[in-house]
């Protein structure tokens, strides 16, 4: 007879295949495995009968042409638009590479920055993490944080910008 460990790893291998059924004798014993069977019944709809208004209808001289499909792509957090000052004045903090931005440097610490902190070059304003790695980003300008322009926790993308400080 099998072990109880040979027929866990039969289970295992058997809901890892496609295989359905299995069956197993030796010395007039028999094991027989098989998958969850899944059932579907189909439920019978009663037509509903719209009684329609008479209406004259005018012949068609050329064919309509049905609208092409539209695509729906689902983004994976909001973007959040630069506030409407001066551009030329400020500086954008851009994400280094594509990773996860960490504003603090453990949950249960505060932000490094917040707006309307001051910032000089050598300041460390956040973490992304890429890879298990975790690279600290600095301010790379002397300035004050004017805007945070991505969430705690949120996927950010190789350029994109992550604060607007005000140069000076």
């Amino acid at each position: 007879m099998l072990k109880i460990q040979e027929i866990r790893e039969l289970i295992k291998l058997i809901d890892k295949s496609s295989i359905d059924e299995f069956k197993y004798e030796n010395d007039g014993e028999t094991i027989l495995l098989k998958k969850n069977e899944v059932t579907v019944q189909a439920a019978e709809v009663a037509p509903t009968q719209v009684a329609l208004a008479p209406q004259a209808v005018a012949p068609i001289a050329a064919p309509v042409a049905q609208p092409a499909p539209v695509a729906v792509q689902k983004t994976e957090a909001p973007q959040v638009e630069a506030p409407a000052q001066n551009d030329a004045n400020l500086h954008k903090i851009e994400s280094p590479m594509v990773g996860t931005f960490y504003a603090s440097p453990t949950p249960d610490q505060a932000a490094y920055v917040a707006k309307g902190d001051k910032v000089s070059k050598d300041s460390i304003v956040c973490i992304v993490e890429a890879m298990k790695l975790f690279n600290e980003i600095e301010a790379e300008v002397n300035g004050e944080i004017v805007e945070i322009l991505v969430e705690n926790g949120q996927l950010v993308e190789y350029g994109q910008p992550l604060f607007l400080v005000k140069a000076e």
